[in-house]
Protein backbone atom coordinates (compact mmCIF):
# COMPACT_ATOMS: atom_id res chain seq x y z
CA UNK A 1 0.00 0.00 0.00
CA UNK A 2 1.42 3.55 -1.01
CA UNK A 3 2.11 6.22 1.66
CA UNK A 4 -0.51 8.58 0.69
CA UNK A 5 -3.45 5.12 1.31
CA UNK A 6 -1.74 4.17 4.36
CA UNK A 7 -2.09 7.76 5.62
CA UNK A 8 -5.80 7.85 4.89
CA UNK A 9 -6.74 4.35 6.28
CA UNK A 10 -4.51 4.82 9.81
CA UNK A 11 -6.80 8.29 9.62
CA UNK A 12 -9.74 7.10 9.01
CA UNK A 13 -9.88 4.57 11.32
CA UNK A 14 -8.76 5.97 14.36
CA UNK A 15 -12.09 8.73 13.42
CA UNK A 16 -14.45 5.41 14.04
CA UNK A 17 -12.57 4.50 17.12
CA UNK A 18 -13.36 8.01 18.23
CA UNK A 19 -16.82 8.25 16.94
CA UNK A 20 -17.20 4.55 19.31
CA UNK A 21 -15.20 5.98 22.08
CA UNK A 22 -17.64 8.88 22.64
CA UNK A 23 -20.69 6.73 22.16
CA UNK A 24 -19.46 4.29 25.18
CA UNK A 25 -21.53 4.58 28.30
CA UNK A 26 -23.88 7.24 26.75
CA UNK A 27 -27.59 7.00 25.39
CA UNK A 28 -27.81 6.59 21.72
CA UNK A 29 -30.06 8.37 19.41
CA UNK A 30 -32.57 6.89 16.90
CA UNK A 31 -30.77 5.70 14.06
CA UNK A 32 -27.29 6.96 15.04
CA UNK A 33 -26.66 3.27 15.67
CA UNK A 34 -27.68 -0.28 15.74
CA UNK A 35 -30.96 -1.31 16.72
CA UNK A 36 -30.30 -4.62 17.61
CA UNK A 37 -26.80 -5.89 18.05
CA UNK A 38 -27.27 -10.35 17.54
CA UNK A 39 -24.17 -12.68 18.71
CA UNK A 40 -24.66 -16.05 17.68
CA UNK A 41 -23.24 -18.66 20.42
CA UNK A 42 -22.11 -22.20 19.52
CA UNK A 43 -24.62 -23.67 22.38
CA UNK A 44 -26.63 -22.63 25.80
CA UNK A 45 -23.52 -22.67 27.96
CA UNK A 46 -22.00 -20.61 25.45
CA UNK A 47 -25.14 -18.42 24.88
CA UNK A 48 -25.51 -18.00 29.13
CA UNK A 49 -21.50 -16.96 29.09
CA UNK A 50 -21.91 -14.33 26.48
CA UNK A 51 -24.37 -12.74 27.74
CA UNK A 52 -23.15 -12.13 31.10
CA UNK A 53 -19.79 -10.58 29.82
CA UNK A 54 -22.47 -8.01 27.78
CA UNK A 55 -24.16 -7.31 30.86
CA UNK A 56 -21.02 -6.74 32.69
CA UNK A 57 -19.81 -4.59 29.93
CA UNK A 58 -23.04 -2.05 29.94
CA UNK A 59 -22.74 -2.27 33.42
CA UNK A 60 -18.87 -0.76 33.19
CA UNK A 61 -20.00 1.12 30.15
CA UNK A 62 -17.51 0.13 27.73
CA UNK A 63 -20.58 -0.39 25.30
CA UNK A 64 -23.33 2.58 23.99
CA UNK A 65 -26.64 1.92 26.02
CA UNK A 66 -30.21 2.10 24.78
CA UNK A 67 -29.19 -1.15 21.90
CA UNK A 68 -31.14 -4.33 22.41
CA UNK A 69 -28.00 -7.03 22.50
CA UNK A 70 -29.15 -10.35 21.99
CA UNK A 71 -27.48 -13.78 22.11
CA UNK A 72 -29.30 -16.51 19.82
CA UNK A 73 -27.33 -20.21 20.68
CA UNK A 74 -27.89 -22.52 17.99
CA UNK A 75 -30.53 -25.75 18.67
CA UNK A 76 -28.87 -28.46 20.15
CA UNK A 77 -27.84 -31.40 17.69
CA UNK A 78 -25.31 -31.25 14.84
CA UNK A 79 -23.54 -28.45 13.79
CA UNK A 80 -25.31 -25.87 11.60
CA UNK A 81 -22.56 -23.86 10.53
CA UNK A 82 -22.99 -20.04 10.10
CA UNK A 83 -25.36 -20.35 7.67
CA UNK A 84 -27.61 -22.13 9.67
CA UNK A 85 -26.97 -19.87 12.57
CA UNK A 86 -28.03 -16.97 10.22
CA UNK A 87 -31.39 -18.74 9.35
CA UNK A 88 -32.08 -19.64 13.01
CA UNK A 89 -31.16 -16.07 14.53
CA UNK A 90 -33.86 -14.53 11.92
CA UNK A 91 -36.11 -16.83 13.02
CA UNK A 92 -35.77 -15.86 16.82
CA UNK A 93 -35.25 -11.81 15.64
CA UNK A 94 -38.65 -12.86 14.20
CA UNK A 95 -40.14 -14.26 16.82
CA UNK A 96 -39.42 -11.55 19.25
CA UNK A 97 -40.59 -8.50 17.07
CA UNK A 98 -42.42 -9.41 14.41
CA UNK A 99 -43.72 -7.05 11.98
CA UNK A 100 -41.84 -3.80 13.22
CA UNK A 101 -38.37 -5.91 12.56
CA UNK A 102 -39.09 -4.92 8.82
CA UNK A 103 -38.05 -1.34 10.70
CA UNK A 104 -34.47 -2.26 12.50
CA UNK A 105 -31.16 -1.97 11.30
CA UNK A 106 -29.25 -5.38 12.80
CA UNK A 107 -25.86 -6.81 12.84
CA UNK A 108 -25.04 -10.16 13.55
CA UNK A 109 -21.95 -11.07 14.79
CA UNK A 110 -20.91 -14.77 14.12
CA UNK A 111 -19.35 -15.98 17.35
CA UNK A 112 -20.48 -19.51 17.79
CA UNK A 113 -17.18 -22.21 17.53
CA UNK A 114 -14.41 -23.31 20.60
CA UNK A 115 -11.84 -21.09 18.73
CA UNK A 116 -9.45 -24.45 18.60
CA UNK A 117 -6.89 -22.56 16.51
CA UNK A 118 -6.90 -19.86 19.50
CA UNK A 119 -7.53 -21.64 22.73
CA UNK A 120 -7.08 -18.26 24.76
CA UNK A 121 -10.46 -17.16 23.40
CA UNK A 122 -12.14 -20.33 23.56
CA UNK A 123 -14.04 -19.81 27.34
CA UNK A 124 -14.81 -16.80 27.19
CA UNK A 125 -15.39 -16.39 23.32
CA UNK A 126 -13.33 -14.87 20.23
CA UNK A 127 -15.90 -11.76 20.34
CA UNK A 128 -14.79 -10.51 23.76
CA UNK A 129 -10.68 -11.30 22.78
CA UNK A 130 -8.85 -8.23 24.08
CA UNK A 131 -7.01 -5.76 22.16
CA UNK A 132 -4.23 -3.32 23.46
CA UNK A 133 -6.31 0.07 23.02
CA UNK A 134 -8.85 2.12 24.40
CA UNK A 135 -9.73 2.94 27.99
CA UNK A 136 -11.85 0.62 29.20
CA UNK A 137 -9.86 -1.50 27.15
CA UNK A 138 -11.30 -2.96 23.86
CA UNK A 139 -12.44 -5.90 22.92
CA UNK A 140 -13.37 -7.86 19.76
CA UNK A 141 -17.09 -6.58 20.01
CA UNK A 142 -16.01 -3.10 20.47
CA UNK A 143 -13.61 -3.44 17.44
CA UNK A 144 -16.51 -4.96 15.10
CA UNK A 145 -18.55 -1.92 16.42
CA UNK A 146 -16.37 1.00 15.55
CA UNK A 147 -15.73 0.05 12.22
CA UNK A 148 -19.13 -0.42 11.07
CA UNK A 149 -19.95 2.89 13.46
CA UNK A 150 -20.81 5.10 10.05
CA UNK A 151 -23.16 1.91 8.74
CA UNK A 152 -26.53 2.22 10.45
CA UNK A 153 -26.97 5.64 9.46
CA UNK A 154 -26.38 4.73 5.66
CA UNK A 155 -28.45 1.60 5.72
CA UNK A 156 -32.40 1.09 4.94
CA UNK A 157 -33.54 -1.34 7.52
CA UNK A 158 -31.50 -5.08 7.28
CA UNK A 159 -29.26 -7.42 8.20
CA UNK A 160 -25.48 -7.26 8.31
CA UNK A 161 -23.44 -10.11 8.64
CA UNK A 162 -20.22 -10.80 10.08
CA UNK A 163 -17.30 -12.55 11.63
CA UNK A 164 -15.82 -12.48 15.07
CA UNK A 165 -12.80 -13.38 13.79
CA UNK A 166 -11.71 -10.42 11.76
CA UNK A 167 -11.22 -7.04 11.00
CA UNK A 168 -12.06 -4.85 8.27
CA UNK A 169 -10.47 -1.50 7.70
CA UNK A 170 -11.39 0.87 5.27
CA UNK A 171 -11.15 4.79 4.07
CA UNK A 172 -13.03 6.97 1.68
CA UNK A 173 -13.23 10.74 0.94
CA UNK A 174 -15.35 12.93 2.59
CA UNK A 175 -18.05 12.95 -0.21
CA UNK A 176 -18.56 9.46 -0.63
CA UNK A 177 -20.30 6.90 1.66
CA UNK A 178 -20.65 3.02 2.25
CA UNK A 179 -24.57 3.01 1.64
CA UNK A 180 -26.85 -0.41 2.14
CA UNK A 181 -29.82 0.83 0.01
CA UNK A 182 -30.23 -1.84 -2.94
CA UNK A 183 -32.81 -4.98 -2.31
CA UNK A 184 -31.26 -8.18 -2.64
CA UNK A 185 -27.98 -8.87 -1.04
CA UNK A 186 -24.50 -6.03 -0.70
CA UNK A 187 -20.95 -7.66 -0.05
CA UNK A 188 -18.10 -5.33 0.90
CA UNK A 189 -15.17 -6.66 -1.56
CA UNK A 190 -11.77 -5.90 -0.95
CA UNK A 191 -8.98 -5.67 -3.76
CA UNK A 192 -6.03 -8.61 -2.85
CA UNK A 193 -3.98 -10.67 -3.94
CA UNK A 194 -4.40 -13.66 -5.75
CA UNK A 195 -2.92 -15.97 -3.64
CA UNK A 196 -5.30 -14.54 -0.95
CA UNK A 197 -8.37 -15.41 -2.99
CA UNK A 198 -7.76 -19.03 -2.78
CA UNK A 199 -8.56 -19.00 0.48
CA UNK A 200 -11.94 -16.51 0.78
CA UNK A 201 -14.66 -15.52 -1.75
CA UNK A 202 -14.20 -13.69 -5.08
CA UNK A 203 -16.35 -11.78 -6.41
CA UNK A 204 -16.55 -11.85 -10.81
CA UNK A 205 -17.84 -8.03 -11.72
CA UNK A 206 -19.93 -7.04 -14.70
CA UNK A 207 -16.98 -5.77 -16.94
CA UNK A 208 -19.57 -3.48 -18.78
CA UNK A 209 -19.78 -1.22 -15.35
CA UNK A 210 -17.32 1.55 -15.93
CA UNK A 211 -14.86 1.30 -13.02
CA UNK A 212 -13.96 4.66 -11.28
CA UNK A 213 -10.58 5.80 -9.59
CA UNK A 214 -12.67 6.25 -5.92
CA UNK A 215 -12.04 4.90 -2.79
CA UNK A 216 -15.81 3.35 -3.00
CA UNK A 217 -18.12 2.44 -5.71
CA UNK A 218 -20.99 -0.05 -6.13
CA UNK A 219 -21.63 -2.48 -9.10
CA UNK A 220 -23.34 -5.46 -9.70
CA UNK A 221 -21.72 -8.93 -9.61
CA UNK A 222 -22.24 -11.89 -12.04
CA UNK A 223 -20.91 -14.48 -9.60
CA UNK A 224 -19.32 -15.34 -6.59
CA UNK A 225 -16.79 -18.24 -6.23
CA UNK A 226 -15.89 -19.86 -2.92
CA UNK A 227 -11.77 -20.46 -2.35
CA UNK A 228 -11.11 -20.57 -5.94
CA UNK A 229 -8.07 -22.07 -7.54
CA UNK A 230 -5.75 -19.39 -9.78
CA UNK A 231 -6.81 -21.27 -12.80
CA UNK A 232 -11.15 -20.93 -11.78
CA UNK A 233 -10.22 -17.33 -10.53
CA UNK A 234 -8.80 -16.28 -14.41
CA UNK A 235 -11.18 -18.69 -16.00
CA UNK A 236 -14.51 -17.05 -14.26
CA UNK A 237 -12.66 -13.06 -15.19
CA UNK A 238 -12.42 -12.37 -11.65
CA UNK A 239 -8.89 -11.24 -12.34
CA UNK A 240 -8.89 -7.55 -11.98
CA UNK A 241 -5.87 -5.10 -12.99
CA UNK A 242 -4.98 -1.38 -12.75
CA UNK A 243 -4.42 0.94 -9.89
CA UNK A 244 -6.02 0.14 -6.69
CA UNK A 245 -5.50 1.80 -3.27
CA UNK A 246 -4.13 -1.50 -2.09
CA UNK A 247 -1.16 -2.00 -4.59
CA UNK A 248 1.26 1.09 -5.27
CA UNK A 249 1.75 -0.46 -9.14
CA UNK A 250 -0.16 0.22 -11.67
CA UNK A 251 -1.10 -2.95 -13.64
CA UNK A 252 -0.59 -5.84 -10.40
CA UNK A 253 -3.18 -8.04 -10.98
CA UNK A 254 -5.80 -8.71 -8.27
CA UNK A 255 -9.15 -9.73 -7.12
CA UNK A 256 -11.86 -8.70 -4.98
CA UNK A 257 -12.52 -11.14 -1.73
CA UNK A 258 -15.61 -11.10 0.61
CA UNK A 259 -15.50 -10.37 3.83
CA UNK A 260 -19.01 -8.91 5.59
CA UNK A 261 -22.24 -9.06 3.89
CA UNK A 262 -25.93 -6.91 4.26
CA UNK A 263 -29.60 -7.97 2.68
CA UNK A 264 -32.46 -6.23 3.20
CA UNK A 265 -35.74 -7.59 4.81
CA UNK A 266 -37.55 -8.81 1.82
CA UNK A 267 -34.47 -11.15 1.34
CA UNK A 268 -34.69 -11.54 4.88
CA UNK A 269 -38.27 -13.10 4.61
CA UNK A 270 -37.06 -15.14 1.59
CA UNK A 271 -34.16 -16.88 3.78
CA UNK A 272 -37.10 -17.56 6.84
CA UNK A 273 -39.25 -19.28 3.86
CA UNK A 274 -35.51 -21.18 3.08
CA UNK A 275 -35.68 -22.39 7.45
CA UNK A 276 -39.50 -23.34 7.18
CA UNK A 277 -38.79 -25.70 3.51
CA UNK A 278 -35.69 -27.13 5.15
CA UNK A 279 -36.67 -27.94 8.54
CA UNK A 280 -34.73 -29.01 11.52
CA UNK A 281 -31.02 -28.95 10.14
CA UNK A 282 -28.64 -31.78 10.13
CA UNK A 283 -25.55 -30.49 8.20
CA UNK A 284 -23.22 -27.19 8.42
CA UNK A 285 -24.12 -24.86 5.78
CA UNK A 286 -21.68 -21.90 4.86
CA UNK A 287 -22.84 -18.43 5.43
CA UNK A 288 -20.85 -17.31 2.68
CA UNK A 289 -20.14 -20.45 -0.17
CA UNK A 290 -23.76 -21.51 0.23
CA UNK A 291 -25.84 -18.25 0.28
CA UNK A 292 -23.75 -16.34 -2.01
CA UNK A 293 -22.89 -19.06 -4.75
CA UNK A 294 -26.43 -18.79 -5.52
CA UNK A 295 -26.34 -15.49 -6.36
CA UNK A 296 -25.57 -13.40 -9.48
CA UNK A 297 -26.82 -13.67 -13.18
CA UNK A 298 -24.24 -15.96 -13.99
CA UNK A 299 -24.49 -18.12 -11.07
CA UNK A 300 -24.49 -22.12 -11.75
CA UNK A 301 -25.65 -25.04 -9.67
CA UNK A 302 -22.20 -26.68 -10.46
CA UNK A 303 -21.11 -25.48 -7.03
CA UNK A 304 -23.94 -27.40 -4.91
CA UNK A 305 -21.73 -30.90 -5.66
CA UNK A 306 -18.23 -29.68 -4.67
CA UNK A 307 -17.61 -31.17 -0.53
CA UNK A 308 -14.38 -30.00 -1.40
CA UNK A 309 -13.61 -27.28 1.29
CA UNK A 310 -16.43 -28.64 3.39
CA UNK A 311 -15.17 -30.28 7.20
CA UNK A 312 -17.88 -33.06 7.50
CA UNK A 313 -19.56 -34.29 4.62
CA UNK A 314 -23.28 -35.24 5.21
CA UNK A 315 -25.64 -36.67 3.02
CA UNK A 316 -28.40 -33.86 3.05
CA UNK A 317 -25.66 -31.25 1.92
CA UNK A 318 -25.99 -31.52 -1.69
CA UNK A 319 -29.89 -31.22 -1.51
CA UNK A 320 -29.72 -28.69 1.11
CA UNK A 321 -27.35 -26.39 -1.14
CA UNK A 322 -30.13 -26.98 -4.08
CA UNK A 323 -32.99 -25.86 -2.32
CA UNK A 324 -30.88 -22.81 -1.14
CA UNK A 325 -29.79 -22.16 -5.21
CA UNK A 326 -33.43 -22.70 -6.10
CA UNK A 327 -34.85 -20.70 -3.46
CA UNK A 328 -31.87 -17.38 -3.80
CA UNK A 329 -31.68 -17.75 -7.62
CA UNK A 330 -32.54 -14.18 -9.45
CA UNK A 331 -31.73 -12.43 -5.89
CA UNK A 332 -29.77 -9.46 -6.88
CA UNK A 333 -25.62 -9.21 -5.63
CA UNK A 334 -24.68 -6.12 -4.93
CA UNK A 335 -20.56 -5.29 -4.31
CA UNK A 336 -19.70 -2.77 -2.55
CA UNK A 337 -15.77 -2.18 -4.07
CA UNK A 338 -13.52 -0.66 -0.98
CA UNK A 339 -10.56 0.26 -3.01
CA UNK A 340 -8.48 1.41 -0.18
CA UNK A 341 -9.35 -1.29 2.57
CA UNK A 342 -7.56 -4.11 4.36
CA UNK A 343 -8.89 -7.28 5.80
CA UNK A 344 -7.50 -8.56 8.60
CA UNK A 345 -8.25 -12.33 10.22
CA UNK A 346 -7.22 -12.63 13.72
CA UNK A 347 -8.59 -16.70 14.22
CA UNK A 348 -5.10 -18.77 15.08
CA UNK A 349 -2.11 -18.21 17.52
CA UNK A 350 0.42 -17.33 14.73
CA UNK A 351 -2.18 -14.54 13.50
CA UNK A 352 -2.15 -12.87 16.96
CA UNK A 353 0.94 -13.10 17.77
CA UNK A 354 1.92 -11.19 14.40
CA UNK A 355 -0.55 -9.19 14.72
CA UNK A 356 -0.42 -7.89 18.06
CA UNK A 357 3.20 -7.80 18.46
CA UNK A 358 5.14 -7.75 15.01
CA UNK A 359 2.40 -6.03 12.12
CA UNK A 360 3.41 -2.44 11.95
CA UNK A 361 0.38 -1.61 9.66
CA UNK A 362 -2.03 -2.61 11.63
CA UNK A 363 -0.46 -1.12 14.84
CA UNK A 364 -0.11 2.51 13.47
CA UNK A 365 -3.73 1.88 12.40
CA UNK A 366 -5.83 1.24 15.37
CA UNK A 367 -3.01 2.81 17.27
CA UNK A 368 -2.27 -0.51 19.42
CA UNK A 369 0.00 -0.22 22.40
CA UNK A 370 2.71 -2.19 23.97
CA UNK A 371 1.29 -2.04 27.11
CA UNK A 372 -2.32 -1.51 28.22
CA UNK A 373 -3.79 -1.17 31.63
CA UNK A 374 -1.31 -2.91 32.72
CA UNK A 375 1.03 -2.15 35.63
CA UNK A 376 4.37 -2.97 34.34
CA UNK A 377 7.36 -0.59 35.35
CA UNK A 378 9.89 -2.64 33.75
CA UNK A 379 11.85 -0.94 30.54
CA UNK A 380 9.67 -1.96 27.58
CA UNK A 381 10.65 -4.36 25.18
CA UNK A 382 9.70 -3.75 21.96
CA UNK A 383 7.20 -5.90 20.05
CA UNK A 384 5.44 -7.54 22.89
CA UNK A 385 2.08 -6.60 24.20
CA UNK A 386 0.74 -6.70 27.62
CA UNK A 387 -2.96 -6.19 28.30
CA UNK A 388 -4.88 -5.72 32.10
CA UNK A 389 -1.81 -7.75 34.09
CA UNK A 390 0.65 -6.31 36.60
CA UNK A 391 4.46 -7.40 36.42
CA UNK A 392 6.86 -6.87 38.67
CA UNK A 393 9.23 -4.12 37.80
CA UNK A 394 12.19 -7.16 37.98
CA UNK A 395 10.17 -9.05 34.84
CA UNK A 396 11.03 -9.25 31.53
CA UNK A 397 8.63 -10.21 28.84
CA UNK A 398 10.48 -11.41 25.17
CA UNK A 399 9.60 -10.29 21.95
CA UNK A 400 6.58 -10.99 19.72
CA UNK A 401 4.82 -12.45 23.08
CA UNK A 402 1.35 -11.31 24.39
CA UNK A 403 0.59 -11.18 28.17
CA UNK A 404 -3.18 -10.80 29.00
CA UNK A 405 -5.55 -10.97 32.03
CA UNK A 406 -2.05 -12.36 34.31
CA UNK A 407 0.21 -11.96 37.41
CA UNK A 408 3.97 -12.44 36.89
CA UNK A 409 5.96 -12.34 40.28
CA UNK A 410 9.67 -11.04 40.97
CA UNK A 411 11.86 -11.89 38.44
CA UNK A 412 9.60 -13.91 36.47
CA UNK A 413 9.90 -14.39 32.57
CA UNK A 414 8.01 -15.30 29.09
CA UNK A 415 10.05 -16.06 26.26
CA UNK A 416 9.99 -14.95 22.92
CA UNK A 417 6.29 -15.53 20.61
CA UNK A 418 4.36 -17.21 23.58
CA UNK A 419 1.09 -16.22 24.82
CA UNK A 420 0.54 -16.15 28.90
CA UNK A 421 -3.36 -15.84 29.53
CA UNK A 422 -5.46 -16.01 32.92
CA UNK A 423 -2.30 -16.87 34.67
CA UNK A 424 -0.28 -16.15 38.11
CA UNK A 425 3.56 -16.55 37.41
CA UNK A 426 4.75 -17.37 40.40
CA UNK A 427 8.37 -15.64 41.25
CA UNK A 428 11.22 -16.70 39.38
CA UNK A 429 9.10 -18.65 36.75
CA UNK A 430 10.35 -18.76 33.36
CA UNK A 431 7.80 -19.66 29.95
CA UNK A 432 9.71 -20.83 27.49
CA UNK A 433 10.61 -19.04 23.71
CA UNK A 434 7.06 -20.35 21.62
CA UNK A 435 5.02 -21.83 24.65
CA UNK A 436 1.33 -21.22 25.12
CA UNK A 437 -0.11 -21.13 28.71
CA UNK A 438 -3.76 -20.58 29.37
CA UNK A 439 -5.40 -20.92 33.36
CA UNK A 440 -9.12 -21.70 33.23
CA UNK A 441 -11.09 -22.02 36.44
CA UNK A 442 -13.24 -25.24 36.83
CA UNK A 443 -15.93 -26.69 38.53
CA UNK A 444 -14.36 -30.17 39.91
CA UNK A 445 -16.36 -32.58 42.39
CA UNK A 446 -18.51 -29.34 43.36
CA UNK A 447 -15.39 -27.38 44.38
CA UNK A 448 -13.64 -24.11 42.56
CA UNK A 449 -10.63 -25.45 41.14
CA UNK A 450 -7.59 -24.53 38.40
CA UNK A 451 -6.32 -25.88 35.46
CA UNK A 452 -3.55 -24.78 33.19
CA UNK A 453 -3.02 -26.00 29.62
CA UNK A 454 -0.23 -25.76 27.49
CA UNK A 455 1.10 -26.62 24.04
CA UNK A 456 3.36 -25.43 21.71
CA UNK A 457 2.14 -22.34 19.65
CA UNK A 458 2.32 -23.90 16.72
CA UNK A 459 0.47 -27.16 17.47
CA UNK A 460 -2.47 -28.59 15.69
CA UNK A 461 -5.18 -29.31 18.72
CA UNK A 462 -7.84 -30.47 15.86
CA UNK A 463 -5.62 -32.81 14.36
CA UNK A 464 -7.22 -36.56 15.48
CA UNK A 465 -6.40 -39.93 15.28
CA UNK A 466 -8.76 -42.79 15.48
CA UNK A 467 -7.48 -44.24 18.29
CA UNK A 468 -5.22 -44.07 21.46
CA UNK A 469 -3.11 -46.10 19.69
CA UNK A 470 -1.80 -43.99 17.26
CA UNK A 471 -1.20 -41.46 19.92
CA UNK A 472 2.26 -40.30 18.22
CA UNK A 473 0.81 -39.06 15.57
CA UNK A 474 -0.19 -36.37 17.98
CA UNK A 475 2.71 -33.76 18.59
CA UNK A 476 2.94 -31.45 21.79
CA UNK A 477 5.49 -29.15 21.06
CA UNK A 478 6.74 -31.10 18.38
CA UNK A 479 7.46 -34.49 20.68
CA UNK A 480 4.91 -37.14 20.26
CA UNK A 481 2.62 -37.68 22.68
CA UNK A 482 3.83 -41.16 24.38
CA UNK A 483 6.98 -39.67 24.50
CA UNK A 484 5.63 -36.65 26.33
CA UNK A 485 3.43 -39.51 29.02
CA UNK A 486 7.32 -40.93 29.48
CA UNK A 487 8.63 -37.63 30.58
CA UNK A 488 5.46 -37.43 33.64
CA UNK A 489 5.61 -41.38 34.29
CA UNK A 490 2.13 -41.54 32.72
CA UNK A 491 1.88 -44.93 31.00
CA UNK A 492 0.20 -44.87 27.60
CA UNK A 493 -2.57 -46.98 28.85
CA UNK A 494 -3.58 -44.58 31.45
CA UNK A 495 -4.53 -42.01 29.15
CA UNK A 496 -7.94 -41.09 29.10
CA UNK A 497 -9.37 -38.69 25.98
CA UNK A 498 -12.90 -36.99 26.45
CA UNK A 499 -15.96 -36.63 24.80
CA UNK A 500 -15.63 -39.33 21.38
CA UNK A 501 -13.61 -42.29 21.76
CA UNK A 502 -13.15 -42.31 17.56
CA UNK A 503 -11.13 -38.62 17.35
CA UNK A 504 -8.55 -38.24 19.82
CA UNK A 505 -6.41 -35.06 19.33
CA UNK A 506 -4.55 -32.55 21.63
CA UNK A 507 -7.62 -30.74 22.56
CA UNK A 508 -9.46 -33.84 24.35
CA UNK A 509 -6.37 -35.30 25.64
CA UNK A 510 -6.93 -35.27 29.66
CA UNK A 511 -3.14 -34.25 29.97
CA UNK A 512 -3.45 -31.24 32.72
CA UNK A 513 -3.49 -31.50 35.98
CA UNK A 514 -6.16 -30.03 38.11
CA UNK A 515 -5.21 -27.65 41.00
CA UNK A 516 -6.86 -25.95 44.06
CA UNK A 517 -5.38 -22.50 43.25
CA UNK A 518 -4.42 -20.79 40.34
CA UNK A 519 -0.37 -19.77 41.27
CA UNK A 520 -0.23 -23.92 41.89
CA UNK A 521 -1.67 -24.66 38.42
CA UNK A 522 0.61 -22.59 36.44
CA UNK A 523 4.11 -23.81 38.61
CA UNK A 524 2.59 -27.80 38.22
CA UNK A 525 2.01 -27.09 34.63
CA UNK A 526 5.08 -25.40 33.45
CA UNK A 527 7.17 -27.98 35.17
CA UNK A 528 5.08 -30.22 32.92
CA UNK A 529 6.04 -28.34 29.51
CA UNK A 530 9.79 -28.05 30.74
CA UNK A 531 10.52 -31.55 31.17
CA UNK A 532 9.15 -32.55 27.13
CA UNK A 533 11.13 -29.39 26.24
CA UNK A 534 14.35 -30.57 28.20
CA UNK A 535 14.01 -34.45 27.70
CA UNK A 536 13.88 -34.68 31.96
CA UNK A 537 11.43 -36.15 33.81
CA UNK A 538 9.02 -34.78 35.88
CA UNK A 539 6.37 -37.86 37.67
CA UNK A 540 2.94 -36.11 39.02
CA UNK A 541 2.20 -36.92 42.37
CA UNK A 542 0.16 -39.84 42.95
CA UNK A 543 -3.60 -39.55 42.13
CA UNK A 544 -3.52 -36.32 40.46
CA UNK A 545 -6.90 -35.47 38.30
CA UNK A 546 -6.05 -34.50 35.00
CA UNK A 547 -8.78 -32.97 32.30
CA UNK A 548 -8.51 -31.78 28.80
CA UNK A 549 -9.01 -28.88 27.19
CA UNK A 550 -12.90 -29.58 26.17
CA UNK A 551 -13.64 -30.91 29.69
CA UNK A 552 -12.52 -27.49 30.85
CA UNK A 553 -15.01 -25.69 28.75
CA UNK A 554 -17.37 -28.44 29.66
CA UNK A 555 -16.99 -27.52 33.49
CA UNK A 556 -15.70 -23.71 33.18
CA UNK A 557 -16.88 -21.78 36.20
CA UNK A 558 -17.04 -18.63 34.03
CA UNK A 559 -18.12 -16.12 37.13
CA UNK A 560 -14.59 -17.13 38.99
CA UNK A 561 -12.63 -16.35 35.91
CA UNK A 562 -14.31 -13.04 35.29
CA UNK A 563 -14.07 -12.75 38.84
CA UNK A 564 -10.24 -12.89 38.83
CA UNK A 565 -10.56 -10.07 35.93
CA UNK A 566 -12.48 -7.79 38.60
CA UNK A 567 -9.73 -7.70 40.97
CA UNK A 568 -6.64 -7.53 38.94
CA UNK A 569 -9.18 -4.27 37.51
CA UNK A 570 -9.50 -2.98 40.63
CA UNK A 571 -6.11 -3.61 41.58
CA UNK A 572 -4.62 -1.95 38.24
CA UNK A 573 -7.08 0.98 38.89
CA UNK A 574 -6.07 1.79 42.62
CA UNK A 575 -2.26 1.07 42.39
CA UNK A 576 -2.45 3.75 39.24
CA UNK A 577 -4.46 6.49 41.40
CA UNK A 578 -2.74 6.26 44.01
CA UNK A 579 0.93 6.34 41.89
Amino acid sequence: MNQDSSRKLQTATREKLRKLNSLRGRQVQPGEFWDVVVVSAADRSQKESYELQIREKTDRKELPLGVQFKVFSDPPGPKIGNGGSTLYALQQLNDIYGESLSRLRVILIHAGGFSQRLPSASALGKIFMAFPLGEPIYQMLELKLAMYVDFPSQMKPGVLVTCADDIELYSISEDESVQFDKPGFTALAHPSPLHVGTTHGVFVLDPHEKSSSSDVETTSCLRFLHKPSLNKMRDSGAVCKGQSGLFSVSGEEFVYTDSTYYFDFDTAKSLLNLLNELGPLDCEIDAYGDFLQALGSKATIDYTNNTANVTKEESSLVEIRQKIFHLLKGTPLNVILLNNSKFYHIGTTSEYLFHLTEDVALRAELGLLNSAFSLRETSETPGCCVMCSVLDPSCSVGAGSVVEFSRLGEEASVGSGSIVSGCWVGPGLSVPDGAFMHSLCVNHQDKIRFVTVFFGINDNLKHSVDAPASMDELKLCSVGLSQCLSHWEIKNEALRFSGDASSCNLWNACLFPVCSDQQSSFSVSLKMLQAVLSGSTNPLPKDTKLMSMQECLQSKNLEEMLKLRKVLYTDITQRRFSS
